[in-house]
């Protein structure tokens, strides 16, 4: 056992508390991370509030970055004084979801016991199968991706979540068709990669829906050709008439706002998909009439993580970024040490910045 500092939830919409925890070695097919940087992701701040449920106390954060520390017996992925991201991607490999190349869905992973613990030896829940506002993760190997160590830390963590989550909605869920039609909703950090995802599968229309006019000019930034506010009286009718008349072949909705699922399908033209990717806290609902959807031919695509399979998509996006196609230093909005999450965390809850980091070491 050693001892880290890492930011605790003890209650559920409280602030956190940076503490002294302890971190156990890496056992069989695990890794220790020591961790540099870590995004702050709205699925952390919902758990912090208590949207989802779990344990407590327990440690979140899964979008991070960092240098391998140590390797447990069997592991083959890493080695150490490697550069890695560090996703909460946790997969078997060998059951019916894993073999069809979908390991967001993994069906057979267990869930491991938690390797942190308070000096007094109480549990310490691993938020997300990660836990990474913290000095140091340790996390089953199938989690993690080497990355070249000349990038920095804070451009690599971003590839974590935000990154293969938006990116991904568009090009392995909705399969966006060059020529084809996009609206995303939403101009957040995972809108914003979801509009780059759309533009980098050759969409001819790109489209981002959001409630604030400096969010629109930020997808623009990133590749959007048009914006329309959400608040304007008919953003539908808006849209359509920047497309001729006809909604959209996709629309992919990146927030966890019921209103924005319960008008999406208003912007969906004949045959097309809405792709699901914001998650709203467990209970929340929305209604649809399904013979409209029947009749109309149209399809509703679940997006959990972008479909990553992160051996394959996370270097493609490094490629992307080396080439300057894919824009990840200009999500960052502002970076904090850990002593400072809760201002992070505020920043980004207050949802006018594109993603705040952490820098852990």
């Amino acid at each position: 056992m050693r001892e880290i500092r890492a930011a605790i939830c003890r209650e559920f919409g409280a602030p956190l508390s940076v503490e002294t925890v302890r971190l156990r070695p890496p056992g069989p097919g695990e890794v220790e991370v020591r961790l540099q940087a870590c995004a702050i992701c709205h699925s952390d701040i919902a758990y912090a509030r208590g949207a989802w449920g779990g344990p407590l106390p327990a440690v979140y954060g899964h979008e991070a970055a960092g240098i391998v520390a140590a390797v447990g017996p069997g592991v083959q992925r890493v080695r150490p004084g490697e550069s890695v991201v560090v996703t909460l991607i946790r997969s078997c490999g060998h059951c019916p979801s894993c073999a069809a190349g979908a390991p967001t869905i993994c069906e057979t992973q267990a869930v491991a016991d938690s390797p942190l613990s308070l000096p007094d030896g109480t549990p310490v829940a691993r938020g997300l199968e990660t836990a990474a506002f913290a000095e140091a993760v340790v996390v089953d190997e199938s989690q993690l991706v080497p990355v070249p160590p000349d990038l920095a830390p804070d451009v690599v963590a971003l590839l974590a979540c935000g990154v293969i989550t938006g990116v991904g909605a568009a090009m392995n869920t909705a399969r966006v068709r060059p020529g084809s039609s996009v609206v995303v909703i939403g101009a957040g950090g995972v809108g914003l990669n979801a509009v780059q995802g759309a533009v980098l599968c050759g969409a001819a229309h790109v489209i981002a829906l959001d409630t604030e006019p400096e969010k629109l000019s930020d997808a623009r930034a990133f590749g959007a050709t048009a914006g329309v506010l959400a608040t304007s009286e008919r953003p539908d009718r808006d849209v359509k008439r920047l497309l001729g008349g006809r909604g959209a072949d996709y629309v992919l909705v990146t927030v966890g706002a019921i209103a924005a699922y319960a008008g999406a399908m208003r912007f969906l033209a004949p045959g097309g998909a809405m792709v699901m990717v914001g998650m709203p806290a467990s209970g929340q609902r929305a209604e649809y009439e399904p013979v409209i959807i029947a009749a109309r031919n149209q399809k509703m695509l679940g997006s959990k993580m972008g479909e990553a399979v992160i051996a394959r998509d996370i270097p493609l996006l490094v490629d992307l970024y080396r080439q300057g196609r894919l824009k990840l230093d200009e999500l960052i909005s502002n970076r904090y040490p850990l002593e400072q999450i809760n201002e992070a965390i505020a920043g980004a809850a207050s949802g006018r910045v594109r993603r705040n980091v952490l820098m852990l070491g």
